[in-house]
């Protein structure tokens, strides 16, 4: 398993290592930019934007999708020039017209999707294009040495200059990045989304990471959805809206609740709503009992109408397989179920459908959309494949389902690939609400979201209960989960360990998701 030094340790993410304390950084300035502006055919995305990065300093940059954020990240990166505005590295007026121009700057940045070659190898990635020659042959030893001191240099152990990418897990794909960022020589590292697709243990390994990068005076530039992270990382937060710079702060300055407000030009009062008057728990619309196949066992479970059940745990502790299990992806093969009190087992997710049920995918962009297609093909591709006689009604609801949803896009036969990531994830929950479900799963339905997008679809999950539907959610996130569930099912090694009420405490869900008392 790959790890860090225990020298430089984080410990846990709430108190990663070393920590913020908030107030303004005071290294030497590596980066300045003053007055980025940017259009695209005769819209301006970005306006007049300052920034500035001391060595050794986390600068959170946050805002809702749209708000300019990867169009600042990619004119640091070179990818886009700006139309307006200024650039200096280390007091030095600076011009990108390419990334390699960035990074040979000291300027690299990791994207959420990662830019390597599955088939070669951690170095020849790391050094891909610029690989160290002897006598006009690539000097692989020498490769293979530097890739390796990069790596110790992280703290990381357990991955070798030698292995093939391919092989590798997420965050270790990750830490080639991070790698090759640094083997520029990088003054300022970006990054984009960096936990997005981590497991938690994975994120620990990555906070140790970022603390050994400012320990040597490296500048992040940190883009997160995450709030809790911008708190524990970040020494400022820059705050953007439609283009615009709202401000820029120090981290201690600020707290959850001011910088939604800052993030989305309102109040919440509640992040995650109450239920809504009139809302009544039902009869029971999901039932399980002793349910089990190779990946879940045992399970005993009650769904009613109204209710929205959160299910919490560790990663690998089933939750995703109970959810595949009751949709027919990785079907029961014993025990008993009931949907709407008639027994069924689905062998299929199309005979789950059949049976009244919708499920929401972690992964939007693999397994929930077609990208490739335009949002009223997605949002009736379920019903076109299971529902065929529904689909002129299907087509005519359509505009008041898609308003309903608040999805904001120029028409229905726009790709759903140019959509911010929440408002697919609103065309996701329009393709299941289409089919008029009674139990709706959802797996991690706010991944990868502003916070804007986060609370609406809280809201949606409170108007489906209100209706009488069911839902399901498994989240990774215990503060969405207990803001958000009526009740809590806990799931250790494949079978439900508790069930806790609303309003249970983290401790409460994690000694039980642990098996270890406090």
């Amino acid at each position: 398993m790959t790890t860090t030094s225990p020298t430089e340790s984080p410990g846990t993410p709430g108190t990663p290592g070393p920590p913020s304390d908030g107030t303004a950084p005071t290294g030497a300035v590596v980066l300045r930019a003053r007055g980025l502006t940017k259009g695209f055919a005769g819209h301006t995305v970005l306006e007049d934007v300052d920034l500035e990065l001391h060595a050794g300093q986390v600068l959170g940059l946050v805002g809702e999708n749209g708000a300019g954020k990867s169009t600042l990240m990619k004119i640091l990166a070179g990818v886009h020039s700006p139309d307006a505005g200024t650039v200096e590295v280390a007091g030095d007026p600076v011009s990108f017209t390419h990334p390699v121009q960035a990074q040979q700057a000291g300027l690299s940045t990791v994207f959420q999707e990662f830019n390597l070659l599955p088939e070669r190898s951690v170095a020849e990635n790391v050094y891909l294009g610029r690989e160290p020659r002897r006598r006009g042959l690539v000097d692989v030893e020498r490769m293979h040495r530097d890739t390796e001191e990069l790596l110790e240099g992280l703290g990381v152990t357990g991955l070798r200059a030698g292995q093939r990418v391919r092989t590798l897990s997420v965050a270790e794909q990750q830490l080639v990045e991070i790698a090759k960022a640094v083997s520029y020589d990088a003054r300022v590292i970006q990054m984009d989304e960096p936990t997005a697709a981590l497991a938690e243990h994975e994120v620990e390994l990555l906070y140790a990471v970022i603390a050994r990068l400012t320990a040597r005076g490296v500048a992040i530039v940190y883009v997160s959805h995450r709030l809790k992270e911008i708190f524990d990382l970040c020494d400022t937060i820059t705050v953007l809206k439609d283009g615009r710079q709202v401000t820029t702060r120090p981290a201690g300055d600020l707290d959850d609740a001011e910088l939604v407000r800052l993030m989305v030009g309102r109040s919440i009062s509640s992040f995650f709503p109450d239920p809504l008057p009139g809302t009544e728990v039902g009869e029971p619309l999901l039932e399980l009992r002793g349910a089990g196949n190779g990946y879940v066992d045992g399970v005993d479970l009650t769904l009613r109408a109204g209710e929205v059940v959160g299910i919490a745990g560790l990663q690998g502790s089933g939750r995703t397989e109970l959810l595949e299990a009751v949709f027919g992806v990785r079907p029961l093969t014993r025990g008993t179920m009931r949907v709407g009190g008639r027994d069924v087992r689905p062998g299929s997710p199309r005979a789950a459908i059949r049976a009244g049920l919708a499920m929401v995918t972690e992964d939007r962009k693999a397994t929930g959309l077609a990208l490739n297609q335009t949002i009223l093909d997605n949002a009736l591709g379920v019903v076109r494949a299971v529902f065929p006689r529904r689909t002129g009604a299907a087509r005519r609801d359509l505009p008041g389902l898609l308003s309903s949803l608040e999805v904001s896009a120029r028409a229905t036969d726009q790709e759903v690939q140019f959509l911010s990531g929440g408002n697919q994830q609103k065309v996701v929950l329009a393709r299941w609400l289409a089919t008029d479900p009674r139990v709706v799963l959802m797996d991690e339905p706010t991944r990868g979201i502003d916070v804007g997008a986060k609370h609406s679809i809280y809201e949606l999950m409170r108007a489906l209960a209100a209706r009488g539907v069911a839902v399901l959610m498994v989240s990774s996130e215990l503060p969405e989960v207990i803001g958000m569930s009526d009740r809590i099912v806990v799931m250790r090694d494949g079978r439900v360990a508790g069930e806790l009420p609303a309003g249970a405490t983290e401790e409460q869900v994690l000694q039980v998701a642990t098996g270890v008392d406090a």
